[in-house]
């Protein structure tokens, strides 16, 4: 008795120590990981819209959720890897089994921390990481902030402006200061089937914009109409129609990307609703065309409600795709630590660069194709998305099985 009691003590010391320093190697690697997840992604941000060094640091709160769930997985098999082989290569895993004590109580700080990584994956899953995303998809945080300088930005990069929340689309030579040197402006017409209801040319132009009313002002100096009031004006400044910028309103989700736990649940109820009312209203325009005397109307309305009909079933099997990813990514964690334990102590490395080949190496090749290609499957609704996003996760969890059977064994 007294000799177990000393090795329970024995092991209790042991698994603090462990635990202690995976979570030391967890934080640091996530942190230096994310880092560059976050520089890589705020690099494309400001290259693709032309952010200036404030919008930059509004969209860094921003990346930061969305980098998560790539970021803790990889960092919680990296810390599993390498504290594991570290005491393997420091003999500390034979003094365990010199005291008598199996194997796998030293593995209970791992599968601890890949069961609380996997929590925290799945509670960022629920809301943060959708909410953030759907404000940095849309940068509507960063239009509210300046949406002129926002503006102007894009404009002298990329000498146009074509975004689908604002109306007007805009061609510019070079941009000078608060000047637009040579202006080519089209609006869009209400009725997408027509195209541009203004289009005008001006040798400077500028854009102001009341992020009180939501509007943007475009004028043109000494510019030319062809389309639209169909005239030339001389004589100084000529503000054209102002227009809305839908950006700067909350527009509904149409992605499940970008829908929280809850607003998944809510579209999908929506969209059986949406479904049922179509397909009831086809049901009755069939049965009086089959009657006859139907106006033509009816035949659109049914092609139409057809077509809708479709788009709300690419939408729920979507939507069934994100009830299935966000836990299985989230559940990665766990299974992660199944393979780096076992692994880390057998090859005894004490090194950080050995030990991130070892493990990250079998992961990239198998696990991540695998479960792109399954949600790629799911969402194109070639596959159930339950059969399509799980094997990933299987695979990795029965090879760390077999992997964690063998070191008790062995």
């Amino acid at each position: 008795m007294v000799v177990w009691n000393g090795g329970l003590v024995f092991l209790g010391i042991v698994n603090r120590m462990i635990l202690a320093e995976l979570v030391k190697v967890f934080l640091m690697s996530l942190v230096a990981l994310t880092g560059m997840f976050l520089l890589a992604g705020l690099i494309q941000e400001a290259t693709q819209k032309g952010l200036s060094p404030g919008q930059i640091l509004v969209a860094i709160p921003l990346i930061i959720p969305n980098t998560l769930p790539f970021t803790i997985p990889a960092t919680t098999l990296f810390a599993t890897c390498v504290v594991y082989g570290r005491l393997a290569h420091d003999n500390e895993v034979l003094a365990v089994k010199a005291a008598g004590i199996n194997l796998f109580r030293i593995a209970i700080p791992a599968l601890f921390l890949g069961t609380a990584a996997s929590a925290g994956t799945m509670t960022l899953y629920y809301d943060i990481i959708p909410s953030t995303h759907w404000e940095l998809v849309g940068a509507r945080t960063l239009l509210v902030n300046n949406a002129e300088e926002f503006l102007y930005n894009v404009l002298r990069k990329e000498g146009r402006l074509h975004l689908p929340d604002i109306e007007y689309q805009i061609d510019v030579q070079r941009v000078e200061g608060r000047d637009l040197i040579g202006a080519v402006i089209k609006r869009k017409d209400k009725d997408p089937k027509k195209g541009f209801d203004v289009i005008a040319y001006g040798p400077k132009a500028d854009i102001s914009v009341d992020t009180e009313k939501k509007l943007i002002q475009v004028r043109l100096w000494n510019g030319t109409i062809w389309k639209g009031d169909d005239n030339c004006f001389n004589g100084g400044w000529y503000p054209l129609p102002p227009v809305e910028i839908g950006g700067l309103e909350a527009k509904e989700k149409a992605r499940p990307t970008d829908m929280t736990w809850p607003e998944l649940a809510e579209n999908r109820d929506k969209c059986n609703d949406k479904i049922a009312d179509f397909q009831d209203q086809i049901v009755k325009h069939e049965a009086a065309m089959v009657a006859g005397g139907a106006p033509q109307e009816f035949l659109e309305h049914v092609n139409h409600r057809k077509s809708q009909i479709k788009v709300l079933t690419n939408l729920l099997t979507d939507i069934a795709k994100e009830y299935q990813m966000r836990p299985a990514l989230s559940l990665g964690c766990f299974c992660f630590v199944l393979v780096g334990c076992p692994v880390g102590i057998w090859f005894s490395r004490s090194d950080y660069l050995s030990s991130f080949i070892t493990c990250f190496l079998p992961i990239i090749l198998l696990y991540y194709p695998l479960m792109l290609c399954g949600i790629n499957l799911a969402k194109s609704g070639k596959m159930e998305p339950a059969l399509a996003v799980w094997p990933a996760n299987i695979l990795i969890a029965l090879a760390g099985a077999f992997l964690m059977r063998r070191l008790m064994r062995n």
